[in-house]
């Protein structure tokens, strides 16, 4: 459980080690819970940009590290919780004698964990990372396409107009803006940008809006994608190079009637629902070749983006 703060796959990997089944599934399934390194970007981008920078106790504590220190233990209580609630249902059954036979400590031999770590290497690129490879590959697809030549034209139009009219620094400045207003009409008219408007009814009483959905679709590969596809519908280009820059866009975000999207209950149950749901096709992949079965994977998938998707609704609705 612990080596899952880092990545959930060596956690679930490292399962093998427990003789009992029902126990080692348990663990699989609460392992997803902990605060992993992915869940990090996006903690920090929402708590720098809308949690204020407040101290408490002679400046002993920070709101800010508050806030993150809740979500981490939020993710050990839902770990607990999960493994408890399993163990009463799914995966009940009598309680083996805790004995572990510690096997004689000698030092590795490096030809031998060389040829191991090759060997289960090959097997986690052909299993894992082809499933991995492939839903990448698609998310990428359905950012990318389609590409409607009018938009193309029209934005050369714009910046053959800027460059007959500016000159430097003015220019390249208009240049810039335009290469990421052009990104950011590309995405809200590719597949990925229609798919987020065809469920945001889904995510509206959290809520969200289509381009929060959309960067939601897109972070099912991996949790951290979210920020570069937010970055890209707020035209704010390389996120890493402009972050304050996609700050500021976030805080200044509106509805058509001039509401603010990302108000306090909103900026809260995505933080509770990147806390719980399941945004990582590694860990799926890595727990399908675990277990060799579809099932557990699709049933965490499920407790666990309903748990976050639950989590984020009564926030809202509750706020409201």
């Amino acid at each position: 459980m612990l080596s899952s703060y880092a990545c959930a796959v060596p956690g679930i990997m490292a399962t093998r080690v427990i003789p009992e089944r029902r126990d080692r599934i348990a663990t699989m399934l609460s392992a997803p819970m902990m605060t992993c390194s992915a869940r990090l970007p996006v903690y920090a981008l929402l708590i720098s940009a809308f949690v204020p920078d407040r101290h408490f106790m002679a400046g002993f504590i920070n709101l800010q590290g508050l806030v993150l220190l809740g979500l981490y233990l939020l993710g050990i209580v839902g770990g607990i919780i999960t493994a408890l609630l399993l163990k009463k249902t799914a995966l009940s059954g009598p309680t083996p004698s805790f004995l572990i036979e510690l096997p004689p400590y000698r030092l590795p031999n490096i030809r031998s964990m060389l040829i191991k770590l090759l060997a289960r290497g090959k097997i986690f690129l052909t299993r894992a990372g082809s499933i991995i490879f492939t839903v990448a590959v698609l998310i990428w697809a359905l950012a990318y396409f389609p590409r409607p030549q009018t938009i193309v034209e029209d934005f050369e139009n714009r910046r053959l107009v800027a460059e007959s009219t500016l000159q430097n620094p003015a220019l390249n400045q208009q240049l810039n803006n335009l290469e990421q207003l052009e990104a950011a009409t590309l995405l809200e008219n590719s597949l990925l940008g229609r798919a987020g408007r065809f469920i945001e009814p889904v995510f509206a009483p959290l809520g969200w809006d289509w381009k929060i959905s959309a960067a939601v679709i897109a972070g099912l590969p991996a949790r951290e994608v979210v920020i570069a596809v937010l970055g890209t519908i707020y035209a704010v280009g390389d996120v890493e190079s402009n972050e304050n820059a996609l700050i500021t866009r976030l805080q200044a975000a509106r509805h058509s009637d001039g509401s603010r999207v990302f108000t306090l209950p909103v900026v809260v149950g995505l933080l509770v629902f990147y806390a719980f749901a399941l945004q990582c096709i590694a860990t799926i992949a890595v727990m399908y070749r675990e277990t060799n079965t579809w099932r557990w994977p699709l049933f965490a998938w499920v407790y666990m983006t309903g748990m976050g998707y639950t989590g984020a609704l009564l926030i809202f609705q509750i706020s409201s």
